[in-house]
């Protein structure tokens, strides 16, 4: 049986197109320097989404400081272990993937990996809301339509990664991208149909590599924040992403934002859409977004 600050490490060795697998061994070294001989353990997934597994597994065994080496889609998996066994287990987070923008909106040093290590050795915890759609839980962002077309997009795309990934497919489907129609309801309230070029309902404050989508979202407030772009011409569309970049964008007049604890979405049919960087297609056409407050422990740096 672990002690209680024993560390259990899930990774993701094809996150970052193999940086995950490349970190093992130094992040293994660097929380043995921050926590002077805590026992670490650690275990890779073996395909796409098996860090849940993985990750249920060391919960069972009595870990509760899970670490979790990829991206943004990574520490979901991980996060919803956490949730699903109801265990006080704390979720930290080491960057080898992508966007990994959650640990932006958390003060977390992700991509350094000493000071990630100790971060995770100062054990000190955050508590923070979680959204949820589909029976899953979201720790980032729910996105659909632009969002939707650039991850596609990046898959095609072999000789980039990270931020300049997203960045480059944001840049080609401006003028590709030919927007959808949705019905919005917010708290019950029904809302008009609309077309729209990108709804994005977010919990955190950064997505997409480094877009400040929601910068006034509260990871503690209990609510998510929904950030509506409707359809525009395509010369309006490269200015308000320079907007998005600098979060600035809110000002635009395409550019809604609504701030609720439930929403409720009527697509023509059942849509694609992102969950912290991951793709899904919906079961139905209808969609219930909600929160749930105060769910998630999360390491964090300590205060100043």
């Amino acid at each position: 049986m672990p002690a209680p600050d024993d560390i259990f490490v899930v990774v993701n060795p094809a996150s970052g197109k193999g940086r995950g697998a490349r970190l093992v061994a130094p992040l293994l070294r660097a929380l043995a320097e921050a926590t002077g001989g805590v026992s670490v353990a650690h275990a890779l997934s073996s395909r796409a989404g098996d860090e849940v597994r993985v990750a249920e597994q060391a919960i069972a065994q009595g870990y509760r400081r899970l670490v979790a080496v990829g991206g943004d889609g990574t520490w979901s998996n991980v996060g919803n272990a956490i949730l699903r066994s109801g265990q006080a287990a704390a979720l930290g987070l080491v960057a080898g993937g992508t966007g990994c923008d959650f640990a932006k909106s958390l003060g977390v040093p992700a991509r350094d990996l000493a000071a990630a290590a100790r971060v995770v050795a100062g054990g000190h915890v955050r508590t923070v809301d979680v959204g949820a759609v589909e029976g899953r839980h979201f720790l980032n962002v729910v996105g659909f339509g632009f969002d939707i077309a650039v991850i596609e997009d990046s898959w095609r795309v072999r000789y980039l990664r990270g931020a300049p990934l997203y960045l480059y497919c944001a840049v080609r489907q401006l003028y590709r991208f030919p927007g959808f129609t949705v019905e919005m309801a917010v708290d019950g309230a029904p809302g008009p149909r609309e077309e729209m070029l990108m709804l994005v309902i977010a919990n955190a404050r950064v997505f997409g590599g480094g877009f400040r989508i929601a910068p006034e979202a509260d990871l503690g407030d209990g609510r998510l924040d929904a950030v509506a772009f409707a359809n525009m011409p395509r010369r309006r569309r490269f200015p308000i992403m320079l907007h998005l970049l600098r979060g600035t964008h809110g000002g635009a007049p395409e550019v809604r934002t609504r701030r609720a604890e439930s929403f409720r979405l009527r697509f023509a049919g059942p849509p694609a859409y992102e969950t912290d960087g991951e793709w899904n297609r919906a079961r139905s056409s209808e969609l219930a977004i909600g929160t749930r407050p105060a769910a998630l422990r999360v390491l964090v740096p300590a205060p100043a």
